[in-house]
């Protein structure tokens, strides 16, 4: 009686743990969710709304012309095209250059392999605005000055050392029995990477993909620096135009912020899965 007794007692605490566990669970969603509801609810203001009345206020009249009047009359469609093909480029550059210099650090023995590593780390603690100036220099002599192959290269620079730091971990531990099987059977070197190894990096890949992305698209100091060109503008620095020296449409800023969103919303959610597998993989094997 006195073992049923305690089970019972377990069993309620159990419960009231997993209550607690919920509701703390549920208020963090909340703060997570609430500022991109809010930020909804500016972009459908009219400037008068925004400075009369509280910022926590609803919109009176939902002014759903923002959203036109930011995508026919202030470019975003053509800064939101230039953003997606920009970080599309970037993150495949990036994803792939780095499995190639993973691959060839865990599976080739070389004599500066250790050397070249250990470049790529260092390069991952030079900060992004100690080397604006001299990248600047490097693409004016170059000529790639308001050119988007500046922005593609810096971006593809600076999330290289990032990008193999999670890979590697991953490709440590990768199982040597199926590259050494393919060797016996006549498979070249880059059979085995692109037919073999890369497949079984898939859930990596897209945790770094992901995470490429996002800095990418959400990135403004480059693209701010590098491109003069409106036309060649992403949708970071293509939000200044709503700003004016006696001016700034507040309900357009905050239309183009939640188009700009969307698009991250939709990849995370679409490689989600592929991404808790990929960290979880890590973790394991790692």
């Amino acid at each position: 009686m006195a073992s049923l007794a305690q089970a019972k007692e377990n069993s309620t605490f159990a419960k009231i743990g997993m209550i607690l566990l919920y509701l703390a669970l549920i208020i963090v969603a909340v703060f997570q969710l609430y500022p991109l509801v809010w930020l909804f609810m500016f972009s459908l203001k009219s400037n008068s709304e925004v400075f009369g009345l509280s910022p926590f206020a609803l919109p009176q009249e939902p002014q759903w012309e923002n959203y036109v009047r930011v995508w026919t009359q202030g470019n975003i469609d053509m800064y939101f095209f230039n953003s997606v093909w920009i970080t599309l480029v970037s993150v495949l550059l990036t994803v792939l250059l780095a499995s190639f210099v993973t691959f060839a650090i865990t599976r080739m023995r070389w004599k500066f392999s250790k050397l070249v590593l250990a470049l790529f780390m260092i390069g991952y603690m030079v900060p992004i605005h100690s080397a604006i100036i001299p990248l600047f220099d490097f693409y004016l002599k170059l000529d790639l000055i308001d050119n988007p192959l500046s922005i593609i290269l810096s971006y593809v620079a600076f999330n290289l050392p990032l990008t193999i730091m999670i890979l590697l971990g991953f490709y440590y531990t990768l199982p040597r029995e199926v590259e050494e099987a393919a060797v016996v059977d006549g498979c070249s070197v880059h059979r085995i990477f692109f037919q073999i190894t890369l497949p079984m990096t898939t859930p990596v890949l897209a945790t770094t993909a992901i995470i490429n992305m996002i800095y990418n698209w959400n990135e403004f100091i480059f693209v701010n620096t590098f491109i003069s060109s409106d036309h060649l503008k992403t949708l970071t620095v293509g939000i200044q135009n709503f700003i004016g020296q006696y001016l700034t449409d507040w309900g357009a800023i905050g239309a183009t912020l939640v188009i700009s969103i969307i698009p991250i919303l939709i990849a995370f959610l679409v490689l989600s899965d592929k991404i808790v597998e990929g960290i979880a993989a890590g973790s394991v094997k790692g």
